[in-house]
């Protein structure tokens, strides 16, 4: 297939991006960017956080992960739908009372400045993290299948993803959360054409009805989803528990996810949001999984070589290597603008909700009165414009050390960031005492590190069980724990 065809369609794309970024940021001021004037649309909203949820990496490798884990990411999808009921009836009925801009606003005035930065920093730190590794595999995968082919040309990775970067900075920039409602819906469309059509070209490529792809993938040995045994990680109880409580630390108490959610007109719209969010999402990762076990039915069928490692399959390529060199020019341009709206629906807020935070909770710029409106505006574009190149350096960093593995580990470490604000929020929730406002940093680091000793040595001392997705319950549980040991006794 033509790389010059696939840039083509990557920039038509793009341009429709920023067609809706210059219609929806017109006039736009400080509160279209930081809640879209109290005026999104809940249907737009909840549409435009599927692509927020997913990424460019649950779009490559959850269809992936099916030959080996078979449809058990289905007991966490099951949890993540509880933890979205919590999230409507005890957070948003919250942070819609307090009026909030930045959710992490909630801990200072809870607890004290201290524990409401050092929210903040977690918040930053994994976003920024998660982000520049979510873009750097995307932007791989476009590297090496479009621009190392483009003959007679040599274009770094570095140019590519400068790029891309610029472009998403572009319908960002002015606009903020005003314009990301709009584009997001706009990219959560094309993520899920991406799945659908993709399943359509399989099928139609392999000669089967629907009724009898239907057949082949609930027979098949790949729609397992259930598992029982206690020592992994796949056991239903850890899956489920562990979906429940990352739904809720990683949308409920995450500035990226919520800031849209705060942009609607109410919180009835908000929760009506949630609540057709959640349902959607079980069914789209539903089609996830099934691409997944066709992918895998296909390769059998015709034959065709998995891409190996030695003697592991490379699940990250089983998707992009059928699309892109087996299916046809259809199939493969399909991918890739589900691809890109995978990874920039999921990345583009980012910038937005990095810039609130670092604004409103480290920097405090909204609650200084001697700055005019004007230096206020331009103090928060230059914010912006800083993350975008934070990210582009940590993508940078990522390719010189040119080892997955490590993307890989960043990813994971972003899960234990989000174990303090689960027990800070937890502990502000559900107790009325006071804390040791300076102390709580010093806790929200220790929890994380005992959390990672546990999951060493847990084999070892818990008859070989092995610490999942509950890792996130435990991190919370520790920091509650340590939080409780430095309340202030004189106030109480």
């Amino acid at each position: 297939m033509s790389p010059y065809l696939i840039i083509g369609c990557i920039l038509g794309y793009f341009c429709f991006l920023l067609l809706i970024a210059w219609y929806t940021s017109r006039n736009s001021n400080s509160e279209s960017y930081f809640i879209g004037n109290k005026a999104s649309p809940w249907y737009a909203v909840a549409f435009g956080m599927i692509g927020d949820s997913l990424s460019g990496v649950t779009y490559i490798s959850v269809p992936g992960a099916v030959g080996a884990a078979k449809f058990s990411y289905l007991q966490l999808v099951l949890g993540y739908f509880v933890g979205y009921f919590i999230i409507s009836k005890v957070l948003l009925p919250l942070y819609y009372k307090m009026n909030l801009v930045s959710i992490y606003s909630y801990l200072e005035e809870r607890f004290g400045r201290a524990t409401q930065k050092t929210g903040s920093f977690y918040f930053i730190l994994s976003r920024t993290l998660g982000a520049a590794g979510r873009l750097y595999l995307a932007a791989g995968v476009i590297q090496f299948f479009v621009f190392d082919r483009i003959e007679g040309f040599h274009i770094p990775f570095a140019v590519s993803v400068s790029v891309i970067i610029a472009l998403m900075l572009l319908y960002t920039y002015k606009g903020g959360i005003k314009t990301l409602v709009w584009t997001d819906t706009f990219q959560s469309l094309f993520l899920i054409l991406g799945v659908v059509l993709s399943i359509a070209a399989i099928v139609s490529s392999s000669g089967w009805s629907f009724s009898e792809a239907v057949s082949k993938v609930t027979s098949s040995e790949y729609t397992q989803t259930f598992f029982w045994d206690w020592h992994k990680p796949s056991f239903f109880p850890k899956q489920f528990l562990g979906g429940v409580f990352i739904a809720v630390a990683m949308t409920g108490l995450d500035q990226n996810m919520m800031q849209k959610n705060l942009s609607c007109k109410s919180l009835g719209d908000a929760q009506k949001n949630i609540f057709w969010f959640s349902i959607v999402m079980v069914i789209v990762n539903v089609f996830f999984l099934s691409l997944g076990a066709l992918l895998y039915l296909y390769y059998g069928q015709e034959h065709i070589e998995l891409p190996m490692n030695g003697a592991k399959i490379i699940t990250d390529k089983v998707f992009p290597n059928l699309a892109l060199n087996h299916l046809g020019v259809f199939a493969g341009l399909v991918f890739i603008i589900g691809l890109t709206a995978a990874t920039f629906s999921s990345a583009d807020s980012v910038l937005t909700t990095l810039t609130t935070s670092t604004y409103v909770d480290m920097f405090e710029l909204d609650k200084k009165k001697n700055i005019s409106e004007t230096t206020k505006t331009n103090y928060r574009h230059f914010i912006h414009i800083g993350f975008a190149i934070v990210l582009w350096l940590v993508i940078l960093i990522f390719d010189e050390l040119n080892q997955k593995a490590i993307v890989d580990t960043v990813l994971a470490i972003a899960g234990y960031t989000y174990g303090p604000l689960l027990g800070l929020f937890a502990f502000g929730l559900f107790s009325k005492q006071k804390v040791k406002d300076k102390l709580v940093p010093i806790v929200c680091v220790a929890a994380p590190l005992l959390t990672y000793l546990l999951s060493i040595y847990s084999k070892d001392f818990v008859g070989g069980y092995e610490i999942g997705n509950e890792l996130i319950l435990i991190n919370g549980a520790i920091t509650y724990a340590g939080v409780l040991m430095i309340r202030d006794v004189s106030t109480e």
